[in-house]
């Protein structure tokens, strides 16, 4: 009998001690150099735009997903990898750029009366092709017929209409012969190191260049030769930050010690904000561990492209009302979402996309006051649509309208609703139904798409509850 007393004792000290040793976290060099949500006044406006603009412009978008006579449903801007393009075959294609309708104060303005509060610009894709005109390469618009400094056109255009400016950069780069996806042999290594302090000098141009930058949004850094050599994205972290005072990192960017990317091997979030979600955004019921840290989703219109691609049909292009869908649900659980365009290789925008950047606009311009400076309201999530919030007030974007004409509400405990309101429009009926549930009802006449409801709420801890449980 004692000998089994014994046995179950060793038995619980073992499960503890283990318990004990699991919750010890790995020592790390370059793991997260945030705990928990950045609140500087940078990152709260990086949080409070909400609403962003993608540009992917490149060299793709002069064959636009054609090689050869041969269109290529994949993205655009990888057509040279599908096509398996030789570089100085691709990079030949600078005699041809030449964006004659380009107009960075178009751009702008376009931007601003669609409602986005900040642009991400791709300064260099995976090509190599640089929109600035780098001193570290010969492929930038300064060796193109075009010539001139068209991110500088860009950072000068958005910033006057009030709009922050973001730099996308890949960091692999298939023009440059110093690249590798994988660190295999010593010569692999000394080559690797010339081509990161390629791109160390690269960046600090960009960041001394152009001083505004808000944000630098990184790509083509999921290789495994990035992923050995973390050092590297801690230190390009910790350099653009004291380049650019406030300036924002996303998570792309970083591997830690051990190559785990995003989150570090304890779990937490490496560079300023989540940006794995591409295409996708979380379950709005069952992921709601994304509101416990910033991200950013980002969004194309056709399904399948980024760059120009001059064949939509290849694939399922999204209509507004899907793409405010997106915009909603991000903001309801605290995120930011980018919408992506993909000029021409003039520099004009096709007729979609001008006609989907109306409609954004005229629905943000009724409306944004549900999505600028909004964030997760905690509120049970309900059919009809959702939830965002700011300070006291909460908002309901209705997409989906009942048949019973109520839209039923659930509030938190000790969270009354005592009125609301149409924004911008009249008093609507709440009833209370059941313990912290209620219903709002439907406006008389139906907006005819995704409309705002305002609550007016009263939050008190430890009020009387004038309900019983049922007994069973």
């Amino acid at each position: 009998m004692k000998k089994k007393i014994v046995l179950v004792i060793a038995f619980f000290v073992t499960l503890i001690a283990s318990a004990q040793e699991a919750k010890q976290e790995l020592p790390l060099q370059y793991g997260a150099t945030n705990v928990g949500k950045r609140q500087d006044a940078a990152m709260q406006k990086f949080r409070d735009n909400r609403l962003g603009e993608f540009i992917h412009w490149g060299l793709y978008a002069i064959p636009g997903g054609e090689w050869n006579g041969k269109v290529y449903n994949g993205a655009a801007e990888w057509l040279k990898s599908w096509a398996k393009v030789p570089s100085d075959e691709w990079m030949a294609l600078m005699k041809q750029w030449n964006p004659v309708k380009f107009d960075a104060r178009q751009w702008a303005k376009m931007a601003k009366d669609m409602g986005v509060r900040y642009v991400k610009i791709t300064t260099k894709h995976h090509e190599g092709f640089c929109l600035w005109p780098s001193k570290y390469t010969k492929y930038t618009v300064a060796n193109t017929p075009y010539k001139k400094d068209i991110l500088g056109e860009i950072v000068k255009a958005y910033n006057a209409e009030g709009i922050d400016v973001h730099f996308y950069f890949s960091v692999m780069d298939w023009s440059h012969p110093d690249y590798r996806y994988d660190i295999k042999s010593e010569a692999d290594s000394i080559a690797f190191r010339r081509f990161l302090t390629f791109t160390d000098n690269q960046l600090k141009e960009l960041a001394t260049r152009y001083p505004t930058v808000k944000d630098f949004w990184f790509d083509g850094t999921w290789d495994s030769s990035i992923k050995k050599n973390g050092w590297w994205t801690a230190h390009v972290e910790k350099t653009l930050k004291e380049l650019v005072p406030g300036v924002t990192i996303n998570s792309r960017l970083r591997a830690d010690d051990y190559g785990k990317r995003h989150f570090d091997s304890n779990g937490r979030l490496m560079g300023d904000y989540e940006s794995g979600y591409e295409r996708r955004l979380p379950d709005p019921v069952k992921d709601l561990k994304v509101t416990q840290w910033d991200w950013e989703a980002c969004m194309t219109i056709p399904e399948n492209q980024w760059g120009y691609h001059k064949d939509w049909s290849l694939s399922y292009v999204k209509t507004p009302l899907e793409v405010i869908d997106r915009i909603v649900h991000a903001v309801s659980m605290g995120g930011n979402m980018v919408v992506n365009f993909g000029p021409q290789a003039d520099g004009d925008f096709r007729a979609e996309e001008k006609a989907l950047a109306t409609s954004l606009g005229r629905w943000m311009s009724q409306y944004g006051e549900a999505i600028y400076g909004c964030d997760y309201a905690g509120w049970a999530k309900q059919d009809w649509g959702y939830y965002t919030r700011k300070g006291q007030d909460v908002f309901m974007v209705v997409f989906n309208r009942p048949y019973t004409k109520q839209l039923l509400v659930k509030t938190p405990k000790g969270t009354q609703i005592v009125g609301a309101h149409l924004l911008h429009g009249g008093s609507l009926q709440v009833v209370e139904t059941a313990r912290n549930e209620y219903n709002v009802s439907m406006p008389l006449v139906e907006p005819g798409e995704p409309f705002v409801i305002k609550l007016q709420i009263k939050e008190e801890k430890g009020a009387a509850d004038k309900y019983r449980d049922a007994l069973t």
